[in-house]
């Protein structure tokens, strides 16, 4: 089992060097010296904890935190503030930016492995929590509560620059006519084999697949365009329909297969969540309406008003 990530903010080699001695032994640690490069070391290395300082140039420690907090990947970190700043209101605004521990310098080693190791493991039992409520018990893919944070936090970030963002939505053929044909473990069968399929699939660290509810699955594809998109969801078709699971109920073909809407569009801050996923919902249910088996695509083009196909849900 991989160690727990430990990231050092502290615009003082010293310090870093320091802290680190005391915690490698049974911690992974990487650092920064600045809080610009905080928010983007954390970005990458996804620490479990991070040891900020307060007092930095430029952005100090609390401006740090109160970024931290706002964004919906970050937030779960835990921030433990430390400080040669020792005064009551000096902690209390730590507690106020989202800290959740204040160690003042001088370091004393004992009380930094404690305080570490406590919020760790602290960490790691609201981890199984989390994991809990937002994973489908069935697939073993993340359910639509997270799909929700997911995407959120996705058009959050890439809306600073106006990157691309693909979100694809499926539908399982006919799953009712399955389920009546064939029974429900063997429909519960194919919703995981359908699931393993969708993970293969994704091509990147960032992309991820989850079960949206049902027989219908979603996909978020950061920093892919229209063309890249359509491409991944051609291949979750065709994989699909290469697995060959019988479906002698289907109206389209004698094995299980999709229907896949896309939505492509380029992130901005006005431009809200659902609009990706009623986007992608209506592609779907237009490609249901034309023959099913198939992948439909919409790029999203703000600020003109977006007319969308009225969604009259097709049996199965």
């Amino acid at each position: 089992m991989s160690r727990p990530v430990i990231m050092i903010v502290d615009d003082e080699i010293a310090n870093i060097e320091m802290m680190a001695a005391v915690l490698e032994d049974d911690y992974e640690i990487c650092f920064a010296r600045s809080g610009r490069d905080a928010l983007q070391v954390a970005m990458d290395a996804r620490p479990d904890l991070i040891l900020l300082d307060i007092v930095m140039p430029e952005m100090d420690g609390h401006a740090v935190c109160r970024l931290l907090k706002q964004d919906a990947v970050l937030c779960a970190i835990p921030v433990i503030f430390t400080t040669g700043l020792d005064e009551p209101e000096d902690e209390e605004r730590g507690f106020e930016a989202g800290a959740v521990d204040y160690v003042t310098k001088p370091i004393q080693p004992i009380k930094l492995r404690s305080r570490v190791g406590n919020h760790i493991e602290l960490k790691r039992m609201r981890d199984q929590l989390s994991a809990l409520a937002t994973t489908d018990a069935l697939t073993g893919l993340g359910n639509r509560r997270l799909l929700e944070e997911l995407l959120q936090s996705q058009l959050h970030r890439l809306s600073v620059q106006g990157e691309w963002l693909s979100f694809i939505m499926l539908d399982i053929d006919f799953f009712k006519q399955f389920n009546d044909l064939y029974g429900h473990l063997e429909g519960d069968s194919c919703l995981r084999r359908v699931a393993h399929a969708l993970r293969d699939a994704m091509r990147r660290s960032d992309d991820v697949c989850l079960r949206y509810g049902g027989e219908e699955f979603a996909c978020i594809l950061p920093r892919t365009d229209h063309d890249g998109a359509l491409e991944v969801a051609e291949q979750i078709r065709q994989g699909i329909e290469d697995l060959g699971i019988p479906h002698k109920g289907s109206g389209v073909s004698p094995v299980v297969t999709i229907s896949v809407g896309v939505a492509t569009g380029r992130s901005a801050s006005d431009l809200s969540m659902e609009l990706w996923i009623s986007t992608a919902d209506a592609m779907l249910y237009q490609g249901k309406r034309t023959g099913r088996n198939q992948v439909t695509g919409h790029v999203i083009e703000p600020p003109r008003l977006l007319q969308l196909p009225d969604r009259t849900r097709a049996a199965g």
